[in-house]
């Protein structure tokens, strides 16, 4: 909205052009989310113990445990409603609301906050610990995963490479050739095509391009180079007469089919970059088509792996673990949220690099143009983070109960699979992932052999009953939290 209001009064007031920045935005955003939950939290807290709206603390199984937490029965729980709004609120205001990628990640946010929330009240109004049946819970997870991996897949976010880099030209003497050829009038009808949307400014230099001891000299390609992208950029190249459906692949058939008037201007880039390797074959590399249902590799240049329809599974896989995964290590005061708002962090940042062209070609990334909106999200999500955190630090006030922690989680796996860097989740979510390896490996193994590895699982809570202090355990956990996120910054680079 803010982007909006300022860039319709700039031509009045220039100063208000900072506004359309993205990370002037994401600093706003952030900013916002942090001081609406520290305005309104005390009343949100004073409403939920108004309400009676308290934490219920077991008895049974773990006495020891229970002995550490019983002083937190009837703290004010559902709070993670007060950094669901506070993000909400933020988002509206700082984001750049034509963005679908910013409605996806807002829509699979409030949907797992809304099962969250049921569950929440089902135990208040039990006054009980059991809500939601397993049934249901995992109902409301899959939901969210299939609505989002059904429109991924036939609304694809990323397109294969578009505009061609230095990497991209596999022989230089080739396209010299077909250039002399295009100029003389002894070239195909598809390079003539292409020499066509050529300035003549961008033809005479590729005709002056000569050879030196080392290959065309750096002038001459970076000529050549700007020739394509402006023409790749600016023109419709695309001529049934010229090119034949039987030559073309089935992205480009699919594109085609959309009507070339239909096209986005992403759409069209990407159809002439096919058009561009069909009739250049021996000279621009191919690019990996369908990149939108294929994953990448963390740490392995263009190395992927093909899912097709099964993306979706993929997708709904990814939602139920990590949801359930950030639920499972919401037990500490301040654990979950401290853990989110680093995960959160590390994908706002992948999202901003992913969402620029010149980067994510220069780290070998998936380039997603849209994501940049994920920054701004993230910036709203880290900021209500650590507004909720102020009251939920040890002692806390508030618990985020499963309408936080379901919603956490289904940001932070909706922001990887966005992002397209999905397998980057285990590294980037690690203490999740050994939160939730902690119940799986306590559950195989007594069932197995009927003894159980860690005192009690989550893992959290077998380091409190060997004697830690929760405020150490919750500290540490964070720590290993930032390692994680600072190895998985790090894989960017070993492309």
């Amino acid at each position: 909205m803010i982007y909006y209001i300022t860039q319709a009064l700039v031509p009045y007031l220039s100063v208000l052009d900072v506004f359309r920045y993205l990370t002037v935005r994401a600093g706003g955003a952030a900013f916002t989310g942090f001081f609406l939950c520290l305005i309104f939290g005390p009343f949100i807290i004073r409403m939920l113990r108004s309400l009676k709206i308290g934490q219920f603390i077991k008895k049974e199984h773990v006495t020891d445990l229970h002995a550490l937490h019983k002083s937190k029965a009837g703290t004010p729980t559902m709070g993670g409603a007060m950094f669901i709004l506070a993000t909400l609120i933020s988002v509206l205001l700082w984001g750049l609301l034509s963005n679908r990628l910013l409605w996806l990640l807002v829509g699979v946010f409030v949907l797992l906050g809304a099962v969250g929330f049921l569950d929440d009240y089902i135990k208040l109004r039990r006054k009980h610990n059991d809500g939601l049946s397993a049934r249901a819970k995992f109902a409301g997870q899959i939901l969210a995963g299939l609505l989002l991996g059904v429109y991924l897949v036939f609304n694809p976010i990323t397109i294969g490479a578009s505009l061609v880099t230095p990497r991209d030209v596999k022989d230089w003497d080739a396209l010299i050739d077909k250039f002399s050829r295009a100029d003389d009038g002894t070239a195909s009808v598809q390079v003539e095509a292409f020499w066509a949307h050529f300035e003549p400014e961008a033809q005479e230099a590729a005709l002056d391009a000569q050879p030196s001891y080392n290959g065309l000299r750096v002038d001459n390609r970076t000529a050549i180079l700007g020739m394509f992208n402006s023409a790749l950029s600016n023109a419709v190249i695309y001529d049934p007469a010229v090119w034949p459906e039987a030559e073309l692949n089935s992205e480009a058939q699919a594109l085609v089919a959309k009507g070339v008037e239909q096209l986005t201007p992403q759409e069209q880039l990407r159809l002439n970059r096919i058009l561009l390797e069909i009739t250049f074959p021996h000279a621009i590399e191919r690019s990996i088509p369908d990149l939108h249902t294929k994953v990448n590799i963390p740490g392995l240049k263009d190395v992927m792996i093909p899912l097709g329809l099964l993306y979706i599974v993929f997708v709904i896989l990814i939602i139920v673990s990590v949801s359930n995964a950030v639920n499972l290590t919401d037990g500490l005061d301040g654990l979950a949220a401290g853990a989110s708002i680093i995960s959160v962090f590390t994908y706002a940042s992948i999202a901003y690099v992913i969402s620029r062209a010149d980067w994510s070609s220069y780290l070998y990334v998936i380039y997603v143009p849209e994501a940049s909106e994920l920054f701004v999200f993230g910036a709203a999500l880290l900021g209500a983070g650590l507004g909720f955190l102020w009251y939920n630090a040890h002692p806390a006030e508030v618990f985020m109960g499963d309408t936080g922690s379901l919603a956490l989680g289904g940001a932070i796996a909706s922001m990887a699979i966005l992002t397209k860097q999905e397998l980057l989740l285990p590294i980037v979510a690690g203490i999740f992932v050994l939160e939730a390896g902690s119940v799986v490996l306590q559950v195989a193994s007594y069932k197995t052999t009927g003894k159980r590895i860690f005192r009690m699982a989550p893992l959290h809570h077998h380091f409190e009953l060997l004697g830690w202090a929760e405020t150490k355990v919750t500290m540490r956990f964070w720590i290993v939290a930032f390692l994680f996120a600072l190895l998985s910054l790090s894989t960017l680079k070993f492309r």
